[in-house]
């Protein structure tokens, strides 16, 4: 009776952890959040969700926050917002984000913040151009140039934690 019962309490996590490194693997991660370069959407110490299945039905849009490798060091992630599709022609010019030559509107931005003059830069064609919400304490794209598709990890979705603040990522 005992050694079935340690048999399959055994199964049992046997399963578990298989399950959980398959769900972790291909479907969610979970993230944390180490700088200041996302506030307010996204603060220090915050914990979130990441789809890595979401790219797989779809192409990224502009807007979305994302998990990244940092093309500079692989080895590191990071979290931004989509700004430029490849195509687009971004500028930013008087505190204003223009693509195309038309201002884009950016509610998750503090209205506080002011941004330094940047470009004209044409994102290339299978690439996005990828910047902080608290532009002036990000390193992004405007540095270290447009991302490759390849490296994205998945679009964030649910912050956990704190839970005072849980909730989807907008």
């Amino acid at each position: 009776m005992v050694k079935k019962f340690i048999a399959e309490t055994v199964q049992s996590l046997a399963i578990a952890l298989v399950l959980a490194f398959v769900i972790r693997l291909l479907i969610f991660q979970p993230f944390y959040i180490p700088s200041r370069s996302m506030v307010p959407a996204l603060k220090p110490g915050d914990r979130i969700i990441v789809s890595k299945f979401d790219y797989w039905f779809k192409q990224p849009h502009r807007g979305e926050v994302i998990v990244f490798k940092y093309p500079v060091n692989p080895d590191t992630d990071f979290v931004k917002r989509i700004i430029g599709l490849g195509g687009d022609t971004l500028a930013i010019r008087d505190n204003n984000l223009y693509i195309d030559g038309k201002k884009l509107e950016e509610p998750y931005l503090s209205q506080n913040l002011v941004m330094q003059d940047f470009g004209p830069v044409t994102v290339p064609k299978g690439t996005l151009f990828m910047m902080g919400d608290n532009r002036n304490d990000s390193k992004d794209s405007r540095f270290w140039g447009p991302l490759d598709k390849d490296l994205i990890i998945g679009r964030a979705i649910i912050r956990f934690w704190p839970l005072n603040r849980m909730g989807l990522i907008k």
